[in-house]
């Protein structure tokens, strides 16, 4: 168990409500990442606060209507991995600077100078980052980060990703989770079929295609059917 003044907060909130913990800071951003942690370690105390600072506690009966129940095994995960935990200064330059670098090496594997047909050197993509004064966020998503990132850095040196359509046939079963991934790319047309399947057509960059399929495929074990289109809707 985490002691107090090593603790930081993890915040949930909902319809204007707060519920905080006060976790390990380390083991937060495991859990936050996905790997499994010993709830014992990962809680200074089995609290729900509305104000971790003040010691408030948040009333029982809210807890159980927002969240079902009043089990803090059940719900810390919950707030942890959905709400937002107050990481360390330390942690916040670490896991920027890790996101910055595969920010550079997948724009550098991705796109190419459209003048010469050849990739930037990483050298010269961090150049234009740093001159663009790009921000890096920590937490997002690698795709959706860089389909911001382009046309900024686009007015300093010629850059481009040639794009392409790609139309997927979800089952029923994995419209729910794909739709979470798809929904970081440039969707441009969603089709419902009458057996409640879904036709999704997405603009993409030839360079993350792979990338897509490869997500698409961890969650549906390759039963989501793709068909690169020849021509634009």
């Amino acid at each position: 168990m985490v002691k107090l003044e090593e603790a930081v907060i993890a915040r949930y909130t909902h319809a204007g409500h707060h519920f905080e913990l006060l976790v390990d800071p380390d083991l937060a951003l495991k859990m936050k990442k996905g790997q499994s942690v010993s709830l014992d370690d990962l809680l200074a105390v089995e609290t729900i606060f509305v104000d971790a600072h003040k010691g408030k506690e948040q009333s029982e009966s809210l807890v159980k209507e927002v969240f079902g129940t009043t089990d803090i095994r059940e719900i810390a995960p919950k707030i942890v991995k959905e709400g937002e935990v107050q990481l360390t200064t330390e942690q916040r330059k670490v896991l920027r600077e890790q996101k910055w670098k595969e920010l550079v090496a997948f724009i550098a594997r991705n796109a190419v100078n459209p003048q010469t047909n050849a990739p930037h050197p990483p050298q010269r993509i961090e150049n234009a980052l740093n001159e663009a004064k790009v921000h890096v966020d920590e937490f997002k998503d690698v795709v959706e980060q860089v389909n911001e990132i382009l046309p900024k850095i686009r007015r300093l040196i010629p850059i481009s990703m040639e794009k392409s359509l790609v139309a997927f046939r979800i089952p029923p079963v994995f419209v729910a989770k794909a739709l979470n991934i798809l929904h970081a790319y440039d969707m441009k047309k969603q089709e419902w079929q009458n057996d409640g399947s879904l036709i999704a057509v997405v603009e993409i960059a030839a360079g993350m295609r792979q990338e897509l399929f490869d997500k698409l495929n961890g969650i549906s074990k390759g039963e989501i059917a793709s068909k690169l289109l020849d021509k634009p809707l």
